[in-house]
């Protein structure tokens, strides 16, 4: 009986043996899950770890590490999206123009990549404060987008290229936003499981990686908040219609603005040449007033303005542009407005570049020079000199913010004609990314230009030359080459040097008296 029992117990344990062996090679072949591939599940533990132990991680989760890897795939593929924003500035890849700066969409890229970056660095380490601060980018993400895709004028402005970038980085704040909460989700799980329940605690490494990520998001949503107001701004100015008509040139690339005012013919209906401007920035903050009140006085009967590239009205073109491309850029505007002189050309400090080379290329249709305190081309180095351009760059980065716009706004006073033409012009980011366009060809392309002008330029054209006598007494270089200025044809008719009268002459009575004067007499010759 004995024999019979021990032999039956020894059958069972065989047999409580082999299932367990079942049990255990069923288990092993079992598909392993987010819980059991590393560590076993908290179900079948029956000692927890230590919540300091390496092991204790939301990178344990097939979903935390997937979503880790397609953070990344997404870092990278926003730093090429960034790189192309970064090359655009300074040569514009084909298809990717943007009519207004392209700096606004350098930062919205620059700041897709920054969050992307942080969210890398901090990823494990989730926080409140930094989901709110993702909340609140995203809302001002979406405002930008509305306002983007809302005003005519900024959409047109900003192309493809910008609302991709303001989508592309909204999308990818609500990305940093689910991941965030995803990786709070597996930190809890993960802990429950091997420790018994959540931490609550943190280390000091912890808490310095929270300080350093709060603050890292609360700087970025700063960033997109004066972005907006940037934003609102623009949408502002945007109703400021011009006072002339916009003509689409390059191939319909981008649009300029051309203003004309006065009778092309005298009292007798005899034809008089227009005077066409060009000044240092947008016509309309310097010449256009004198020229307005010249036509009043009978000075002039009729004058034109192209605001060139970049200037007030019209957009922006693709790098590289030297002043020669310019040039063929606003001759393309007059023709399409139906203006063909013959044309008297007034111009002042740089604008004096680019009227020489229209001066040469349109000889036959150019009664008169009159050249107010010019810009020498010898000179071209000082437009063009590196430090000038990296400043430049630095401030079309920074314009998005607003900085001096913003304020500009609420406690001076600007209107909208300043920031558009008058004296807040300069912060535009339209008006930097010119003047970092001048910058870039100044010493080579352009002057290529302007000294290949100088060569076909027709020796029988009347020419005037009005100096400053600030800038003469004070500069014997700059006086040299005003005399150089004077040799530019065989006619020169008057060189004036209009004492106490700073760069902008016709800044004084005695200067613009002056300048009317020299221009009646090309007008009326």
């Amino acid at each position: 009986m004995a024999n019979l029992w021990g032999s039956k117990k020894d059958n069972d344990d065989g047999e409580a043996a082999a299932g367990s062996a079942r049990n255990s090679e069923d288990h092993e072949q079992a598909p392993p899950d987010e819980h059991t591939r590393l560590l076993p599940n908290r179900v079948e533990s029956t000692n927890y770890l230590s919540p300091d132990d390496p092991a204790v991680s939301p990178y344990n989760l097939w979903s935390v590490r997937i979503v880790r890897y397609l953070t990344i795939f997404l870092t990278l593929v926003t730093f090429v999206w960034w790189v192309i924003q970064l090359v655009s500035v300074f040569v514009t890849p084909p298809g990717f123009h943007t009519r207004a700066s392209g700096f606004f969409a350098f930062s919205y890229a620059s700041v897709t990549l920054a969050n992307l970056l942080f969210s890398l660095i901090f990823f494990a380490i989730p926080s409140k404060a930094v989901r709110i601060l993702s909340i609140v980018m995203g809302g001002l993400l979406l405002i930008d987008t509305v306002l983007l895709l809302s005003v005519e004028k900024t959409r047109r402005e900003e192309g493809w290229v910008g609302i991709v970038s303001i989508l592309w980085a909204f999308l990818i704040a609500v990305w940093v936003l689910a991941t965030d909460r995803l990786v709070l989700w597996g930190k809890n799980e993960e802990e429950e499981r091997l420790t018994g329940r959540a931490e609550t605690r943190r280390t000091l490494g912890e808490w310095t990686a929270v300080l350093l990520s709060t603050l890292a998001m609360a700087i970025l949503s700063i960033v997109l908040l004066l972005t907006t107001l940037t934003l609102i701004l623009r949408a502002l100015d945007a109703g400021l219609a011009p006072p002339g008509q916009l003509y689409a040139v390059d191939d319909g690339k981008y649009q300029l603005h051309v203003y004309c005012r006065g009778n092309k013919t005298d009292a007798k209906g005899i034809k008089l040449p227009t005077v066409l401007l060009e000044g240092d920035g947008p016509v309309e903050g310097g010449l256009w007033p004198f020229a307005d009140n010249a036509v009043k006085n009978g000075s002039i009967s009729r004058y034109c303005f192209v605001d060139r590239p970049g200037m007030a009205w019209s957009d922006t073109a693709p790098s590289p542009s030297s002043a020669g491309m310019a040039v063929e850029a606003v001759s393309e505007a007059l023709a399409r407005a139906g203006e063909e002189g013959p044309w008297v050309l007034l111009s002042a400090g740089v604008g004096s570049i680019y009227s020489r080379i229209f001066s040469a290329r349109h000889g036959d249709a150019v009664t008169g020079l009159v050249l107010v305190d010019p810009f020498h081309e010898d000179l071209l180095y000082q437009i063009g000199a590196p430090g000038r351009g990296f400043l430049l760059w630095i401030r079309g980065v920074l314009s998005p913010l607003g900085l001096d716009r913003i304020p500009g706004a609420l406690f001076k006073g600007r209107t909208k004609e300043d920031r558009v033409w008058g004296q807040s012009a300069y912060q535009t980011g339209k008006y930097v990314f010119t003047k970092l366009q001048e910058n870039l060809v100044a010493d080579s392309l352009t002057k290529r230009d302007v000294t290949s002008s100088r060569a076909i330029q027709y020796k029988d054209t009347p020419l005037t030359v009005i100096s400053s006598g600030d800038r003469v007494r004070e500069d014997d270089e700059w006086e040299k080459k005003q005399r150089d200025l004077s040799h530019l044809t065989n006619r020169l008719q008057h060189w004036d040097i209009v004492n106490k009268a700073p760069h902008e002459v016709w800044s004084t009575l005695e200067g613009r008296e002056v300048m009317e004067k020299r221009l009646k007499q090309m007008v009326y010759i």
